[in-house]
């Protein structure tokens, strides 16, 4: 069964930049209500998925993700999917070996930068770059689900 371990932190300062690449825009939006799983397509570039994700809090949570042609993913978007769609633009740095996800939020969600890290196993060691400050995994409202419906701007 698919498992994502995944570690989150709010970025602090710019530097993160120096270690980034060109980055992607990305729009997901969100199907029904959240309370076993959220289900969400995301556009990612060129490309588009559907991904299910359980709801349980913490750093471990079943993950599937499947491609679906983006003229689908596009009608979903705008006809199927709850409220407005989560706006943000994607970069990747490699942190000693691992990479790093930073989203830089848009929208209802601007201001809001956070760092993502997957891992192999919950005990993994990993650099915490310099600028990784708080540690928000356990917090949900950094969930992108939950930023659908308490959007960063409200906070």
């Amino acid at each position: 069964m698919p498992l994502e371990i995944e570690r989150k932190f709010l970025v602090t300062n710019g530097s993160w930049r120096a270690c980034a690449d060109a980055g992607v825009k990305i729009a997901q939006g969100y199907f029904g209500s959240p309370e076993k799983a959220s289900i969400r397509i995301r556009i990612q570039g060129d490309t588009a998925n559907i991904n299910i994700k359980s709801a349980r809090l913490g750093i471990s949570r079943h993950e599937y993700e499947y491609p679906i042609p983006l003229e689908d993913a596009e009608h979903m978007l705008a006809e199927l999917c709850v409220g407005p769609s989560i706006e943000k633009v994607r970069y990747h740095c490699d942190v000693d070996g691992h990479i790093w996800e930073i989203d830089v939020f848009e929208g209802d969600n601007a201001g809001l930068i956070v760092a993502e890290i997957e891992l192999g196993s919950e005990d993994e060691t990993f650099t915490v770059p310099d600028w990784a400050g708080d540690d928000v995994s356990h917090d949900p409202r950094y969930y992108n689900v939950s930023l659908l419906k308490h959007p960063y701007k409200q906070w």
